[in-house]
């Protein structure tokens, strides 16, 4: 994978449920994690007492937290409404030269931030909702 911007990577929603997506903010920051966790299975007859881990098995899951401002009213709207509602829609983040993780997001976390001479800034936290797809960047 070649050095890529940071400013390339992106967090869309599906604003209104109809698999359309736009483009959550003017993202500064974005992080996505991935997790796995293992379910060990050693026993005493594990080769040499090296740890064995069960293939295929564990919770996984998806974290993504981004800063910036957001694009207009409706995002930010529809961001809010997210929250408050508890709603789990489909979100996509994509990773240039990577690929494209899309699922069910809960945002989380919001904060709200701004100076006197400075544009208001918010950080939002995502946590994956149910079943993860990804599909890598067509070459």
């Amino acid at each position: 994978m070649a050095v890529q911007s940071g400013s390339d990577l992106l967090l869309k929603v599906d604003m209104t449920g109809d698999g359309m997506f736009e483009t959550m903010a003017g993202l500064r920051t974005t992080r996505l994690s991935l997790n796995a966790e293992s379910v060990e299975v050693t026993s005493l007859g594990s080769g040499g007492r090296w740890r064995e881990l069960l293939s295929g098995a564990g919770v996984r899951s998806a974290q993504v937290a981004g800063s910036g401002v957001f694009r207009d009213e409706a995002t930010d709207e529809r961001a809010r409404q997210i929250f408050f509602d508890g709603l789990t829609p489909d979100f996509q983040v994509i990773l240039p030269s990577f690929g494209i993780i899309e699922g069910p997001f809960q945002i989380i976390g919001i904060d709200y931030a701004g100076t006197v001479n400075g544009e208001a800034t918010f950080e939002l936290s995502l946590a994956s909702a149910g079943e993860m797809t990804f599909a890598p960047e067509p070459e």
